[in-house]
């Protein structure tokens, strides 16, 4: 890599060490090679220096120094790949345009399709973070994402289009100002129909995935999700409604796996032996990030929008008589 970068901590890594931060986005830095730069403050938290242990909070802004090229992969591939240079590529600026559901100056709202990666990673060739290169001002400045989605999530994706905007924004997730509802295909029906799912959760070592922790756990954050079924087909499957109080990794996909109903399609938390898919669904994530409510950064008024369901989801609604016209926000999005 060369040249700074600044990078912006989203709400879902709120609370990380800052070498697993690191270790997220930079899977090929060595732990010694960031000792030194954080040694040589080379690395900073928002203008400060700070140490491995250093927890990241959401909004931060974390100052990369000029990388070799290897910290950009795993250890294992590092000896025989070499990451692609980061650059613009013809047709990134009409995909993300085709994907804004509101716009104004200060803030972008996108409906991103399941399978896109929001940030890059080992292996990756494109995600969303490398496409914004296409909106680049003369300023330098490039729309922010404000949080993240999962790669198999499709939804809401909010983007900061000034530094002023992402701050003000990052303070409403921190004051639990902002609502996020998302709308899911889970397995069996759960009881009560309406409930609140509280746990602590942990990255699972050496898995891409989260586990259920105890209190006082090595990273360890407590994680609080509201869910309210809206419909169910039999005792197969329901169409829940959930919204993340907390904002963790994989927050919801856990959740729902750890009160026996998980989201169909999840290939990391499905953990249900023998279970069959009716007939006509795909087996896919069926997981959408369905409505957004926050305070306008600038202040004025509330940014509420809602993001139409991804193709393979829309055809199991229809296969299951579900209409998501008539779910009515008032009733259904689930509440303390």
């Amino acid at each position: 890599m060369s040249g700074i970068e600044q990078k912006t901590v989203t709400s879902d890594e709120a609370g990380m060490r800052l070498d697993r931060w690191f270790k997220t986005h930079y899977p090929g830095l060595g732990h010694g090679h960031l000792q030194k730069l954080l040694r040589t403050g080379q690395v900073r938290v928002d203008g400060k220096r700070a140490e491995t242990s250093t927890r990241v909070g959401t909004g931060q802004v974390v100052r990369i120094p000029p990388l070799t090229v290897d910290a950009h992969v795993t250890a294992k591939d590092s000896a025989n790949a070499k990451p692609k240079p980061r650059k613009l590529v013809a047709g990134d600026r009409e995909a993300v345009e085709a994907m804004i559901l509101y716009e104004d100056r200060e803030v972008m709202v996108l409906n991103k399709p399941a399978g896109l990666a929001v940030q890059g990673g080992s292996g990756l060739t494109r995600h969303l973070d490398g496409m914004l290169e296409a909106f680049r001002d003369a300023k330098g400045e490039k729309p922010r994402l404000v949080h993240r989605l999962d790669r198999e999530t499709s939804g809401i994706l909010l983007l900061a289009k000034t530094r002023k905007a992402a701050s003000e924004m990052a303070k409403s997730f921190r004051a639990r100002q902002t609502r996020k509802i998302y709308w899911a295909l889970v397995a069996g029906v759960p009881k009560p129909r309406q409930g609140r799912v509280s746990t602590y959760l942990a990255r699972d070592e050496g898995e891409e995935r989260m586990r259920v922790a105890r209190h006082g756990e090595d990273d360890a954050q407590h994680s609080v999700s509201l869910y309210s079924v809206v419909e169910n087909a039999g005792p197969k499957v329901s169409w829940v409604s959930l919204r993340p109080i907390t904002g963790r990794t994989h927050q919801l996909r856990a959740h729902t796996a750890h009160i026996h109903h998980p989201i169909l399609g999840d290939p990391k938390y499905f953990n249900i032996e023998n279970w069959e898919f009716p007939g006509g669904i795909q087996n896919k994530l069926h997981l959408h990030a369905r409505r957004i409510v926050i305070p306008h950064p600038s202040g004025r008024g509330t940014i509420d929008v809602s993001a139409p369901l991804p193709p393979h989801m829309q055809q199991s609604w229809n296969l299951l008589g579900f209409d998501a016209s008539q779910y009515d926000p008032e009733t259904n999005d689930p509440e303390e």
